[in-house]
């Protein structure tokens, strides 16, 4: 007797403007729905966040013996992306920081997590079921977020984190 077996990763998921997230292949796409996957999950009651503060003072320093590398913790409320909070949560095999922002209404999930190498990658954008996700790779870090807010925000707190943006200057 002779048994086929067929493995399917799973829809990809479209990049916004057509295509798929492509760097890293498959393996960006899995991550992508994990991504996605612990948003949602995070949205539910009493998941949102382990360490309630807009003080990153507060944040950064929890995460120290949870997770084996210190995430960076901004808050950009001066920019309208005020930090609430973070959790611990677990992605693409591992334990990863989740830091929450708030934008009005809308939830910001940025998860931060070694990369394997110091590499750098560009920006990338996808759309799944209402939700945005950007990824980039910087100074050996790996960074997701994901939110319902529009791509024009998304890509407003992506340039934030970046560091591409200035913040607004302090009023007097």
């Amino acid at each position: 007797m002779l048994a086929l077996v067929t493995l399917s990763r799973g829809p990809s998921l479209p990049r916004a403007g057509g295509g798929t997230i492509s760097e890293g292949g498959a393996w960006a796409g899995v991550v992508a729905r994990e991504v996605l996957t612990s948003h949602l999950r995070s949205l539910m009651p009493g998941h949102l966040m382990d360490v309630v503060s807009t003080d990153q003072h507060t944040v950064k320093p929890w995460f120290d013996g949870r997770v084996d590398f210190s995430p960076p913790v901004n808050d950009f409320a001066a920019a309208g992306f005020s930090l609430a909070g973070g959790r611990l949560d677990y992605l693409d095999g591992r334990a990863v920081a989740a830091l929450v922002y708030r934008r009005r209404k809308h939830i910001v999930n940025v998860f931060v997590w070694p990369a394997g190498d110091r590499s750098q990658s560009a920006l990338e954008s996808t759309a799944h079921d209402g939700y945005n996700l950007m990824h980039w790779r910087r100074e050996g870090m790996n960074y997701w977020i994901v939110s319902d807010l529009n791509a024009h925000e998304m890509s407003e707190f992506a340039r934030l984190l970046r560091g591409e943006a200035a913040l607004p200057a302090p009023h007097s």
